[in-house]
């Protein structure tokens, strides 16, 4: 009885653990998946940075729009082109992200990549201005003003 009390005991020790192998095996797959996820992630970034910009300047476009018709008084939304920064005139520039590339195309002048662009709203429903357009890589989001209508459109 003794013997195979013993044996049933050394069996017991030998299933409890991981051997060294499984455990190296276990890690790699770890850092595989990371490795993985990290890269797709990497590449989802700037596509957030580019949707999360263009709702902030449709967003400051409304209330330019909006702030013009409730104060009855102009209202202007300064890009800067070169400084890559747009906001509202007097007010705090915001910077666009160094991976997005914007363009402005107006009705009468065509596309504008330099120098500076307002987009005016007038007390009376009014506005000049054309359409911005930002990108990065294969993704473009146009965000036109519609003077008939008076409406921001947002195309993805």
């Amino acid at each position: 009885m003794c013997e195979s009390t013993r044996s049933g005991q050394v069996e017991r020790r030998k299933e409890r653990g991981f051997t060294l192998l499984e455990l190296i095996i276990v890690v790699v797959f770890i850092t595989l998946i990371l490795g993985l996820s990290t890269v797709f992630f990497a590449n989802t970034l700037p596509s957030a940075k580019l949707s999360g910009l263009s709702r902030e300047v449709s967003s400051t476009i409304r209330y330019a729009r909006a702030l013009a018709r409730n104060r009855g008084e102009r209202q202007a939304i300064i890009v800067d082109l070169d400084a890559r920064t747009f906001g509202m005139e007097g007010g705090v520039a915001k910077p666009v992200p160094p991976e997005i590339s914007m363009r402005i195309v107006d009705p009468f002048a065509g596309d504008i990549y330099t120098g500076k662009y307002s987009f005016v709203f007038y007390g009376t429903g009014g506005m000049e201005g054309g359409t911005i357009f930002l990108s990065h890589r294969k993704r473009t989001i146009s965000i036109a003003l519609d003077p008939v209508v008076g409406s921001v459109m947002v195309k993805r």
